[in-house]
């Protein structure tokens, strides 16, 4: 889906449609920015057709979808979901499959039929989230959910940038099954560092850069900041 292994995804955060056509006014043009991430702010306040119609008068570059947390629902709303994702115009979309294995199985079989390529998450960057951590996810449940992301076939995964620990075991769990590519948020206001993310990962990744970017002084600048850092890594 991108051109480059290695690169930088835009999380477009933002309130309003003049702050995302800046955003992305700033951004496209720079080496190793390969796409924009939208979610339920733009697209619940504007429609989520017209936010893509919006980013495409400026740029080219896959519009990834997160409904947080998408793939929670029954297994028959996969087909529904995925049409949705097909008539906003998205490339793809991210799944965080915690209503099980029956409701993974189908979202992610109903992405690749429209042609949308799923994103399938596990664990989050926030504290209190898996059990062991007064969270009410099982431990061992992110494992499940990208080892059975990976046999429905999905080759993105989104992982914890901010906790390099968690990258490593999941890179290392889902490359016996497939060749993985990663996508992390966490970078920057959450304390995760981009580069110590990229080497976890030793594989094709991209980081998910929100806040430190669109809240930056100069977003252009902190833009190009990290994109640098990312393709250091090819």
């Amino acid at each position: 889906m991108f051109v480059l292994d290695h690169g930088v995804i835009v999380a477009c955060d933002v309130k309003t449609l003049d702050d995302i056509r800046n955003l992305v006014e700033a951004t496209s043009g720079i080496k190793g920015i390969v796409g924009y991430k939208i979610g339920f702010i733009l697209g619940l306040s504007y429609g989520l057709k017209n936010v893509v119609s919006l980013i495409r008068q400026n740029s080219e570059l896959p519009i990834i979808y997160d409904h947080q947390k998408a793939s929670t629902d029954i297994p028959e709303m996969g087909s529904e979901f995925a049409s949705v994702m097909k008539s906003a115009g998205v490339d793809s979309a991210i799944i965080f499959p915690q209503s099980g294995p029956a409701t993974q199985e189908s979202f992610i079989k109903a992405l690749l039929a429209e042609g949308i390529v799923p994103m399938v998450g596990g664990e989050m960057t926030h504290k209190a989230y898996l059990a062991k951590d007064g969270g009410y996810i099982r431990d061992n449940a992110p494992e499940e959910m990208y080892t059975n992301g990976a046999k429905a076939g999905a080759e993105f995964f989104i992982v914890p940038g901010n906790k390099t620990d968690a990258i490593k075991k999941y890179s290392e769990l889902l490359s016996k099954l497939t060749k993985p590519r990663f996508c992390f948020p966490g970078i920057g206001r959450q304390g995760g560092d981009i580069e110590a993310a990229f080497e976890a990962c030793g594989t094709s990744a991209y980081a998910i850069i929100g806040s430190s970017i669109y809240k930056a002084e100069d977003p252009k600048k902190a833009a190009e900041g990290f994109c640098k850092s990312a393709l250091k890594f090819g």
